[in-house]
């Protein structure tokens, strides 16, 4: 009934405030909360600073055919993605086997995981385990080929070593997100990704809202794979509904 009430008067005004819904609807500003992102995740409206307004169509999704550099990508959203390793930092606390994907937002994480003096990190970036290796934190690379620019290691031989594993979590990075799941550029990178994916007891991926409707040229995993999704701002009203029904768990890093 409330949220229903809520849809009618966003169709009336073409907008709502909670205080306004609250008082109208004798219930508290926290109840009109958690309609409104009940009713986000169902794809009804999009929430704004104090209220909400209604859902825009989705916009198109789009290819991205070559991946960026590495600096290039580390510069990129620098102050969100600084915000999101921050946020994947401290649910990593809750676990000492650590699975470490590479890309720039991980490698943010591993600058925060080198105060880790009894955590295991298994990565396949050369440039975490050199930052990590320079710590207290116990560090294993996977053995193979080195890819240029992005210095990750691939190939069958990492991928046979690190499928004999089992993580308490992994942290994925990826090039994008779409309500069908997500993506990456390196089909060599993508092969360690879904390793830690189907072995790590807590599955996160670590995405900045810049990669939202996104894609490249492999695809991942579904979002079914995930349980976690750490992210700077909500998702767009068409993933949110298929975060919702795929049960993930949408973090807003603060």
């Amino acid at each position: 009934m409330r949220q229903a009430a809520i849809l009618d008067a966003l169709r009336a005004s073409g907008a709502v405030l909670v205080a306004e819904i609250a008082a109208e609807l004798q219930v508290s500003d926290m109840t009109v909360r958690r309609d409104l992102l009940e009713l986000e995740r169902a794809g009804k409206l999009v929430r704004t600073h104090g209220g909400a307004m209604p859902a825009a169509a989705a916009p198109p999704v789009a290819m991205d055919s070559e991946e960026p550099g590495f600096d290039a990508r580390l510069r990129h959203q620098r102050d969100a993605k600084e915000r999101i390793a921050a946020a994947a930092a401290t649910l990593s606390l809750a676990h000492r086997a650590i699975a470490l994907d590479v890309g720039t937002t991980t490698f943010l994480l591993a600058q925060h995981l080198r105060e880790r003096t009894h955590a295991k990190v298994f990565t396949n970036s050369v440039r975490a385990a050199e930052l990590l290796g320079a710590s207290q934190t116990e560090t294993y690379l996977a053995g193979g080929r080195v890819r240029r620019d992005e210095l990750s290691v691939g190939g069958a031989e990492a991928v046979a070593q690190f499928e004999k594993l089992w993580f308490d979590v992994c942290f994925v990075g990826i090039s994008g997100l779409t309500k069908d799941g997500l993506f990456d550029y390196s089909i060599e990178d993508v092969d360690l990704k879904q390793v830690y994916l189907n072995r790590s007891g807590l599955k996160v991926a670590l995405c900045d809202a810049s990669k939202f409707q996104r894609m490249s040229l492999v695809h991942v995993a579904p979002l079914a794979d995930l349980d976690v999704l750490i992210t700077d701002a909500a998702p767009p009203p068409e993933i949110a509904a298929a975060l919702a029904a795929a049960r993930v768990d949408v973090q807003v890093a603060p």
